[in-house]
């Protein structure tokens, strides 16, 4: 089975390296839920998400592992021993193991998804996860399992809720260190008093930055606002509330 036309993916360079971003399209699922939910838990008949999950795995060739996320910072090193295996808790795994996957589900948080010369990663990036570290947390891990350096691995951000439909509150930016009266703009745009609109792949390119990453691309999609044909392309928890998950995967062929 081909991939789905409307699913994204990135490019990596010398083709060892292969990912994919789900989007709604592509499977069976119905309304709310429709149609390529990934979620387990979120309502939708567990049956169906099984034959989604089937179908993103026959359209990557990849075995998948799915992690239990809960806007962590753990990051799980994964092994062939994990398919089949109790699902684990982390918000970002590693692997350096061909034709594993590392997967992570999204519907407004940003996947964060990186390669290095004999490994991969992939992180789930909500604000409480990236301000809490998890992107530092999986690059460190990637780069201890690979013994590259920070500036050798490439990384590319996934659609997520956008900056100009990102409204937080003050403490979102305590969280990134950050005191409203000196906000930039660029990161945290003041919108009415008490609020702002968070840049939220703005704040991940800083701290993959501060983290001595020089090669990012993506983070142009925007899960709450993109359409295509005058339908949502992308789950969106924030503005839909029961909906279905998307997936981000990469894996070394």
């Amino acid at each position: 089975m081909p991939m789905h036309p409307d699913w994204l993916q990135a490019a990596w360079g010398d083709g060892a390296v292969q990912s994919v971003m789900t989007t709604r399209a592509g499977g069976g699922s119905v309304a709310p839920w429709d149609s390529m939910n990934l979620g387990t838990a979120v309502g939708d008949d567990p049956a169906q998400v099984a034959r989604n999950r089937a179908l993103l795995k026959e359209a990557t060739g990849a075995d998948l592992v799915f992690l239990k996320q809960v806007h962590g910072t753990r990051v799980l090193r994964l092994t062939r021993g994990h398919l089949g295996a109790p699902v684990e808790e982390a918000d970002a795994c590693v692997t350096t193991e061909r034709g594993l996957a590392c997967v992570v589900q999204v519907a407004d948080c940003m996947p964060v998804l990186m390669a290095a010369p004999g490994g991969v990663a992939a992180a789930h990036a909500g604000w409480r996860g990236l301000a809490g570290g998890v992107v530092e947390a999986a690059l460190c891990d990637l780069c201890k399992a690979t013994g590259c350096e920070p500036s050798q691995v490439v990384c590319w951000l996934g659609p997520c809720i956008g900056p100009s439909v990102f409204e937080v509150g003050a403490d979102v930016l305590e969280g990134f260190g950050v005191h409203p009266a000196g906000a930039d703009p660029t990161r945290f745009k003041p919108l009415r008093p008490g609020k702002w609109l968070a840049n939220l792949p703005q704040l991940a390119r800083d701290r993959l930055a501060a983290a001595g990453v020089t090669q990012v691309s993506g983070g142009e999609w925007c899960t709450v606002q993109d359409q295509v044909d005058g339908h949502s392309r992308f789950f969106s928890f924030r503005r839909d509330g029961l909906t279905g998950r998307m997936a981000a995967a990469i894996w070394r062929r």
